[in-house]
Formats: C-alpha cells, structure tokens, sequence
C-alpha cells in the first residue's frame, strides 16, 4: 500500500477519535514525565539525598528508554501499536502501584526501581504514538500535529508539579531540606514519615485510571497504520539514514536539556531558599506550552520544520549565556513577563531556567518528521532508535549534576550550550545529509 492509499484509509475512517486517544497518551506522557520535576526535590527531602543522587530520580526513568526501547519495538511487532499502547498503560500502572511499598519503606532503592518500570511502560506507548502522529498526514505538516499533542504533554506537565504540591506537599509548604535538616532525628523522621505517607493515595489514585483507561482502548477500534514501503531499495539497514542517526543524536541532547530545565530548576530553587521549590517545574512547562501554540499556529505556513529547529536552537544558546550571567536575587524579568498579572514572580535565574522551555518546545516536534524523512519501511526501527535517544535525559543531568559539585550550580548550566549548538547544527547541516 503506498503512502499515499494508507493517509486516505485512516482518514476515511474517521481521525478524530484516535487522534483523541493518542492525544490522551500524550497527556500522560507528560503528567508522569513531569512529575519527576516535583518528585526530585520531595525524594531529596525523603531519602535524604545530595543533588547527584536525587537527579538519579530522572537517570533511572530516562535510562529504561535505551535499555527497554528495541525489546518493545518488538513486543510493537508481534502485538501492533493499538496492543502494545495497551500494554504500555499496564506497565506504567505496576510502575505508579510501586510507589506504595517505596513511600512506606522510605527507601531510595525502590524509588527507582519503580521510575524504572514507568520509564519502561512510557518507552513502549512513546514507540507506538510518535510514528502515528508522523504518519497520519501530510510530511510537511506533521510538526504541526506533534506540536498539539505537545501541547497536550506540557499541559499535563503544568498540571502535575502543582497538583503534587497540592495533594502532597499542601501541609508541608515551608518545608525545604535546609529546614528538615535542622530538625533533631526524632522530629526529622517523624516529618519524614508523614511526607511520605501523603504520597500514597495519589499515586495509587493515579494507577487505578491508568487501568481504567487501559481497558477501555483495549475495547476501542484503531485504524491501522503501516510503514510505508517507498524508500531507497539499496538500504538494507536502518543505520544507512545519516539524518536517522544524526537525528538520534539530536534528541539525546535535546531530551537532556529538556530535563535538566524542567527537572533541575526545584533543586535550584531549593538552593536558593525558595519556598514551593516542587511547583516551580510548572513555570517551564507553561514556557513550553506557549512555544507549542505558536508552532502549532506558524509551521508551516509561515515557517519550515528546519527553520523553527534552527531558530529553537538559537534560543537556547541566547538563554543559557544570559542565564550564566543573571542575578539570583532580581526578580526583573519575571516582573515584566508576568508578575502584573499576579503570578508568582520568581529571581531572574529561575525565570531563565523556565524560558528554556520556549526554547525547547518546537525541538521534538520537528527532529521526529525530519529524522523519520524517506525512511520508509524501516520507520517502526527508526522509531525505537529515536525512543532511545531519550537516554539523554538519564545521563545529561547526571553531567549537569557533576558539574555543579564541582562548580557551581549555576555554571553548570554551561553544559546546555554544547546541546544546543548540536541542535542548530542538526536543523541547518545534519537533517539534510541522505548518504554517510
């Protein structure tokens, strides 16, 4: 069937109700995502962690994609996406239940293992939604379509520091771990014992939808959608598409920046004194959403896939230096981009840091369409070699985290600019190249 016969097949049958499913799953795709930004921070309360260990919170989530992601793919192919996203929402649902004997053991160890079956259910829906999303229209405006199920994701992720904050955190609003440190052993491990407890229920909570909501897309009908069969004859393996592989790389980067902007700012907060350090996630998320709408509005009518990467690429080098040399005790910034509108105002370092998430948000959108370009029968592979791209997230904050014991936290932040100069270099040079 060519590519052409499969678009008019699935849109013949009525897109909207699986558009809605799949923008479901990118709904929660960010929720669980994002809550990490939130949950960071609380751990290092909990388990009494410094920042490398607690940003092994996001290593352990993000690692399950590179480990979990070829072993799905072919779960994908015995199964097919509409199975495997059925099997992805059980998955994530034992990952959220384990969080139950983490918060009453309080210990780290089950904590992670527990972001690591998330991160391995999340691997196997993420496979399966990217390529459909990519496939179902046009090429040129598939960025556009990510870009509304990107919206769908940082909304959640808006959504889930400040309802974690609410549900978990709401008697515990003063408590930093300065302060928790100060505490004497019997106060600590009382306070302790209560912040944990208030984990339960929401993440038990959490798990019963994930369920609920499995079992109803296991009783939905799907359209299929196969690969289409155009692509170069010659190729004989996946890793003959240098803007496949290049692409790979891109969004390793671009996931570790991502992660550190939107994990990293409650720790930086915290370092700061900063009260409601958990909820602080959402100021980058709703920076992403922002990003989102205007891609969803501009690509490509006004602007192509490689020019909005490309211009997201020099954003993020533009906001990285200034935040390099911003004051963590002015609150300026915030002040005129939203503070007359009564939202919190924040200091100039941290509204840099949630800025990032402007410049981030039309990243993954436009690498998915230009490293899936003429792969053709090889794109449920490329898919999953792009899923594992998303290891940079477990191991650029990780860097990000080294860097600030032996620096500073601030400088540290260094470490996004040689991200984004690979992702200007990939929008203008690496996307283009079709032999190696």
């Amino acid at each position: 069937m060519t590519t052409t016969t499969q678009r008019e097949a699935i849109t013949s049958s009525n897109p909207l109700l699986p558009m809605v499913i799949i923008g479901s799953l990118f709904f929660i795709f960010g929720f669980i995502t994002w809550l990490n930004g939130a949950l960071i921070p609380f751990l290092q309360i909990i388990c009494d962690l410094n920042e490398i260990e607690a940003l092994f919170v996001a290593f352990c989530f993000y690692i399950s994609y590179v480990v979990m992601a070829l072993p799905m793919s072919r779960i994908l192919d015995k199964t097919g996406f509409h199975q495997g996203m059925v099997i992805g929402l059980v998955i994530v649902g034992i990952g959220l239940i384990l969080f139950v004997p983490a918060a009453m053991s309080e210990m780290f160890s089950v904590f992670l293992f527990a972001q690591f079956i998330l991160g391995t259910g999340l691997t196997i829906l993420q496979t399966a939604s990217n390529p459909y999303v990519v496939r179902v229209g046009p090429e040129s405006s598939a960025a556009a379509r990510i870009a509304f199920m990107g919206i769908l994701n940082k909304a959640a992720g808006v959504l889930a520091p400040a309802l974690f904050t609410v549900l978990v955190l709401a008697e515990f609003a003063d408590v930093s771990k300065s302060s928790v440190d100060a505490l004497s052993l019997t106060e600590r491990a009382e306070t302790v014992s209560q912040m944990a407890d208030r984990i339960i229920m929401p993440y038990v909570g959490m798990a019963i939808a994930i369920w609920a909501l499995a079992f109803c897309l296991a009783k939905v009908s799907l359209p299929a959608i196969d690969a289409p069969e155009d692509t170069d004859s010659s190729a004989t393996s996946v890793l003959q598409f240098p803007q496949l592989v290049l692409g790979v790389v891109a969004l390793f980067f671009y996931v570790g920046v991502e992660v550190i902007a939107g994990d990293t700012i409650g720790l930086y907060g915290s370092s700061l004194g900063l009260s409601g350090a958990s909820s602080l996630t959402s100021y980058t998320m709703a920076a992403m959403v922002v990003g989102y709408v205007v891609g969803l509005f501009l690509i490509p009518k006004y602007f192509s896939q490689v020019q909005a990467l490309s211009g997201s690429a020099a954003l993020g080098l533009v906001l990285t230096t200034a935040l390099l040399f911003s004051s963590d005790t002015s609150t300026a910034i915030a002040g005129f981009l939203w503070g007359w509108a009564g939202v919190p105002v924040i200091p100039d370092s941290v509204a840099l840091i949630a800025m990032l998430g402007l410049s981030n948000a039309l990243c993954w959108p436009t690498i998915w369409p230009l490293a899936l370009a003429e792969v053709g029968k090889f794109t449920a592979k490329a898919s999953a070699l792009l899923i594992m791209g998303l290891v940079g997230g477990a191991l650029l904050p990780l860097a990000y985290g080294l860097l600030a014991e032996a620096t500073t936290a601030k400088s540290a932040y260094s470490c996004l600019l040689v991200g984004y100069a690979y992702i200007g270099w990939y929008a203008l040079i690496g996307c283009k190249k079709r032999e190696w």
